[in-house]
């Protein structure tokens, strides 16, 4: 009752998604490629603006936390119902889409010697690395590690990164490439499901911007993608991410002439 009765949050969010709306979708032509900005991309940085300004309190601020979380499930919810009729296209993918996951570890690779290697970083970089940092790996990482640890103020540091500049990321990275690359949609598609609801629509929002005629495939690989990401990547995590980011800690720190600690 008391996310009903604060007017002042529902005012702010109306007006955001009235001017954002207003201003639709607007295209950065970039060499042969375009770069998409949509409502979305708009509405995040208006909320930024709009946090920072006395017209938002701390009250407003913990009301929009759990008004996410019911976006993000009817969310999921519309992509189930979506991926149904492209089931059949969806199967077709065969091992492409189970095999996408392996790009989940990507940060372990690219990420973890960056921060330990040239950064200098210690155990907060296992918490920062080990995956793109969404809700099951905070678990994940809090009840391994605790919260007050490094690793746990590591892997929370990329979630709130991740939650107010993700989705910004993707919708650009995915406008870009999917005009300026020879990449095929359906594989960008595949792509965008993360683990993460609002980076998922925003990457898929591009794409669908590009190729239109292709929404509802876009819609179907993305929205299975992310679930199987949901589905399986805590145990991608749990038994492979974690364990490769803890060794290879190890090996980076040595390397760097410290000890792990």
């Amino acid at each position: 009752m008391k996310l009903l009765r604060d007017w002042r949050l529902h005012l702010l969010v109306l007006i955001i998604v009235i001017i954002t709306e207003a201003i639709g979708i607007i295209e950065v032509p970039v060499g042969i490629g375009v770069i998409m900005l949509l409502p979305m991309l708009f509405a995040i940085l208006f909320g930024l603006v709009f946090y920072f300004t006395p017209l938002v309190k701390d009250r407003q601020s913990k009301h929009a936390e759990p008004i996410i979380t019911i976006s993000v499930t009817l969310l999921i919810a519309k992509i189930g119902v979506t991926i149904g009729p492209g089931l059949a296209d969806v199967i077709a993918a065969g091992p492409a889409l189970i095999l996408q996951e392996i790009g989940n570890l990507g940060t372990i690779f690219l990420a973890l010697p960056v921060a330990v290697l040239l950064l200098g970083m210690k155990r907060e970089a296992i918490g920062m690395t080990h995956s793109i940092g969404r809700e099951p790996n905070l678990g994940l990482i809090y009840d391994k590690y605790g919260f007050e640890s490094p690793e746990g103020k590591g892997v929370t540091s990329v979630y709130v990164f991740g939650t107010v500049f993700g989705a910004l990321f993707y919708g650009l990275v995915a406008g870009l490439l999917a005009t300026y690359t020879p990449l095929h949609p359906l594989s960008l598609a595949m792509a965008a499901g993360v683990g993460s609801g609002s980076m998922m629509a925003a990457a898929s929002g591009s794409l669908i911007a590009s190729y239109p005629e292709l929404e509802s495939q876009i819609i179907a690989f993305a929205g299975a993608s992310n679930l199987l990401t949901y589905s399986t990547g805590m145990f991608v995590s749990i038994f492979v991410a974690l364990p490769i980011t803890e060794k290879l800690y190890k090996v980076f720190r040595k390397m760097r002439g410290g000890t792990p600690d």
